[in-house]
């Protein structure tokens, strides 16, 4: 792994930081590890790393404020919230009823709503590479960790 082409920190926006939920709490807590231990991070400009990676929603928008390993701006890019919205929204929905789902109903019921949940996790997580495609190139497992957390960003 070429450690100029990684995130080594990621921050979130402060609000992300405050949530009561334990569910969230540990789904961005586990992203964020995952995240850290195996990324691919390449910008399309060549600038190198390693990067930390500030991630915030502000005016409708996430905003990817890329900065270097000492926390110096790197380069900052945006994507419209509106693209994410429906898609978001739908896997929460279905986070919800899976946390429900896992305190009664049988096996069989959870596996299936999870598996609804791995699918649009997947869409979202191809939807963000396809959209960061432009500023940055990504594998599929980063994408999946940065999608986790952009759901994160948008509980507020």
């Amino acid at each position: 792994m070429d450690e100029r082409l990684r995130i080594v920190d990621v921050r979130l926006d402060g609000d992300a930081q405050a949530l009561d939920r334990r569910d969230i709490q540990h789904d961005r807590n586990v992203a964020i590890f995952d995240l850290l231990e195996e990324n691919h991070f390449e910008p399309t400009d060549g600038t190198l790393g390693p990067f930390t990676l500030h991630l915030r929603v502000a005016e409708n928008r996430m905003v990817f404020d890329v900065r270097d390993e000492a926390d110096a701006p790197m380069t900052e890019f945006t994507l419209p919230g509106t693209v994410f919205r429906s898609i978001i929204r739908d896997y929460f929905v279905v986070c919800e009823s899976y946390y429900e789902a896992i305190k009664t109903a049988t096996p069989s019921k959870i596996q299936a709503i999870d598996m609804g949940r791995r699918g649009l996790h997947n869409e979202g997580a191809e939807l963000m590479r396809e959209r960061l495609a432009p500023h940055v190139n990504i594998d599929l497992d980063t994408s999946r960790r940065l999608f986790t957390l952009i759901c994160v960003l948008h509980l507020r």
